[in-house]
C-alpha cells in the first residue's frame, strides 16, 4: 500500500510517499481502507524525532481517519465489511490503510463527507476528554481555549456551545478572532495584542472561567491562574511553548484550584473505548444529525503531506487540514 514515509526526523521535506507492508489487524482489532486522514500537531512534532509513538503502535504518522471497513480481526463484532467508519489511531493514518482497535472506531454519520468524518476523532474526542470528563464543564459555565482556531479549538467551540456552555477563545489575529466567533465562540481574545487574563476577567464579570484547555504551557501558566475561577481547572494538553516555568502556589491554594496534565494518545486502548463510548453517549445525537461538523480548511492530496505540514507549522489554517488518500 502507499504510505508517507520518512527515513529520518527533520523538516518536511522528509516526508515521501512510498510502498510499505498492509497492516494485519489482531484480535479485537479493524482494518480500515483509508479514505481520508487528518494532520494534528502531534503529527509535526512525530516527524521531527520529538513525539515517538507509544510502544507497539504503527511508526506512520497520522492519528486518526476515515473510510471503510476492509477487514475484521479475531473477536470483533458490531461492523461488517464496507461499513463507514472513522477512527482514533496511536499511529498509521497517513496510509492507504489502517488498523484500528474496535473500541477506537465510530460509524461515520450519513451527514458527513469522508473529510469531515477525518477530521472528528482526534480533536473531538480531546476536547471532550478534556472539557468534560476531566474538566466538569457544566452548562453555563464558562471555558477558555487556547487556539481557537485550531482544530481541538474548534472542536471546544462547537462541543461548548452544544452543551450550553460559554466558550472563550484566544487566536493569533484579529482574522481568527473573527473567524471563531463566526464559528461560534462567544469571545474571542487576540493574545497579540497584550495579556489575555484582564480580557477574559472582563468578559466573566470578574469571575474567570470554570475551566481552561491549554496547548501554550509555561509562558501562559501565570496568566492562566490569574484567569480562573474559584475551584477552576487547568487542563494541560499540549506544552508548544515550553514545559518549565515558576507560579505562585499561594495562588493555586487560595482559589482551590486544579493543575492537570492530559493526554490521549498514550492511553490504553480499553480507556479509549471508554472516552469513545462516552463521547457518543453525550455527543452521539448531535453528530448524527450534522449539529457538530468540523472546520475544514483544505483537503491535500497524500502527496502534498510536506506541503500541509508547512502549512500547519505556520498557522496558516483554520480548522483541520485533511489528507486525501490516491
Amino acid at each position: 500500500m502507499k504510505a508517507i514515509v520518512l527515513d529520518k526526523p527533520g523538516d518536511e521535506s522528509v516526508l515521501k510517499v512510498g510502498e510499505v507492508p498492509d497492516p494485519v489487524p489482531g484480535p479485537g482489532q479493524l482494518l480500515i481502507r483509508v479514505k481520508c486522514a487528518s494532520l494534528n500537531r502531534a503529527d509535526l512534532l512525530q516527524r521531527e524525532g520529538r513525539y515517538p509513538p507509544p510502544p507497539g503502535a504503527s511508526e506512520i504518522l497520522g492519528l486518526d481517519c476515515a473510510g471503510e471497513v476492509a477487514a475484521l480481526g479475531p473477536g470483533v463484532g458490531g461492523f461488517k465489511l464496507g461499513d463507514r467508519v472513522m477512527a482514533l489511531l496511536p499511529g498509521g493514518g497517513y496510509a492507504e490503510k489502517a488498523v484500528a482497535h474496535v473500541g477506537s472506531v465510530m460509524r461515520v454519520p450519513q451527514a458527513l463527507s469522508d473529510a469531515e468524518a477525518a477530521a472528528i476523532p482526534e480533536v473531538y474526542l480531546t476536547a471532550f476528554l478534556n472539557l468534560f470528563l476531566i474538566g466538569g464543564i457544566k452548562p453555563r459555565d464558562s471555558a477558555l481555549v487556547h487556539g481557537g482556531g485550531s482544530g481541538v479549538g474548534t472542536a471546544a467551540i462547537q462541543l461548548l456551545k452544544e452543551a450550553r456552555a460559554r466558550s472563550i477563545v484566544t487566536a493569533g489575529t484579529e482574522a481568527k478572532c473573527a473567524r471563531c466567533v463566526e464559528f461560534g465562540a462567544d469571545v474571542a481574545i487576540n493574545y497579540t495584542a497584550g495579556p489575555f487574563a484582564p480580557k477574559v476577567l472582563e468578559a466573566t464579570g470578574g469571575r474567570g472561567v470554570a475551566v481552561i484547555l491549554d496547548i501554550v504551557g509555561a509562558p501562559y501558566l501565570e496568566q492562566n491562574l490569574e484567569a480562573l475561577a474559584h475551584g477552576g481547572r487547568l487542563v494541560l494538553v499540549s506544552l508548544l511553548k515550553g514545559a518549565r516555568g515558576e507560579i505562585d502556589l499561594s495562588r493555586v491554594q487560595r482559589r482551590h484550584a486544579r493543575i492537570i496534565g492530559s493526554t490521549l494518545r498514550s492511553r490504553a486502548a480499553e480507556e479509549k473505548a471508554e472516552i469513545v463510548a462516552a463521547f457518543l453517549n453525550r455527543f452521539g445525537s448531535a453528530l448524527e444529525a450534522g449539529r457538530l461538523r468540523p472546520a475544514i480548511h483544505q483537503v491535500m492530496p497524500l502527496a502534498d503531506a510536506p506541503a500541509a505540514h508547512r502549512m500547519m507549522q505556520a498557522s496558516q489554517h483554520f480548522g483541520k487540514i485533511v489528507l486525501q488518500m490516491p
